[in-house]
């Protein structure tokens, strides 16, 4: 049974003065959409008014996102002045960024970087990883090791080292080894859940005011795939 996130079971991984970092789960929206679903950013702005009885509106930014499949961290800022630090700390890429994937197949090498250039389809919401540079394509490179082996399945660790739409998602995809789930990058068939099996795990970066170093790491779904990896 697909658990959504609310006000009341909301998975708060750290929270002070100026952000809240939330572990979000599969089928959360983070932003609000076409769907007209409640984002996960409404969520965390109920979850606050209701802990601290706020009057009137509560500020809330959006740091960043993760697609809707997939569960793990997310970032929010509680104020303007941490949004906006919080804003260039992604931009200048002064964030490590560490994601879980689950694959059926397992790449060619147990540890790799791999370099594409992405292009992406508006129409269908995709994107495709080409080996050389094409049109309107925008480089994307991530580094992978294999941190564990199941009987059907290989998890493997990720680093970014770009953010770029559906990357990891599309350039696991083109080395062969499409994600758990991923009917929309050639998985075989989806996950009971309607998820694919893509974790932000690890978040490390400076707090964008106290500027201590923050290392925040979100614990996998509890599902059998996840609990056999953790």
């Amino acid at each position: 049974m697909k658990i959504i996130s609310t006000k009341d079971n909301l998975d708060v991984l750290h929270e002070d003065n100026h952000i809240i970092v939330i572990n979000k789960r599969v089928g959360d929206i983070v932003q609000g959409d076409k769907t007209g679903d409640k984002p996960l950013s409404d969520v965390v702005k109920e979850y606050i008014k209701v802990k601290y009885d706020k009057p009137g509106d509560v500020f809330l930014g959006v740091v960043h996102r993760l697609d809707r499949p997939t569960s793990g961290i997310v970032a929010f800022a509680k104020t303007s002045k941490a949004l906006t630090r919080m804003n260039e700390l992604f931009k200048n890429r002064e964030t490590k960024k560490t994601y879980w994937a689950v694959v059926k197949n397992k790449p060619a090498k147990p540890a790799d970087t791999l370099i594409h250039f992405l292009k992406r389809n508006e129409k269908n919401n995709s994107s495709k990883a080409h080996i050389k540079e094409v049109p309107d394509s925008r480089q994307a490179s991530l580094d992978y090791t294999i941190f564990k082996e199941l009987n059907n399945y290989f998890a493997l660790e990720i680093n970014l080292h770009t953010g770029r739409h559906h990357q990891i998602r599309a350039q696991l995809a083109a080395i062969g080894s499409p994600i758990k789930g991923d009917l929309k990058y050639g998985f075989d068939r989806s996950n009971a859940d309607g998820g694919i099996h893509l974790h932000a795990r690890q978040l490390v970066f400076t707090h964008p005011v106290t500027k201590i170093e923050l290392c925040i790491v979100a614990p996998v779904p509890n599902e059998v795939i996840w609990n056999a990896v953790k």
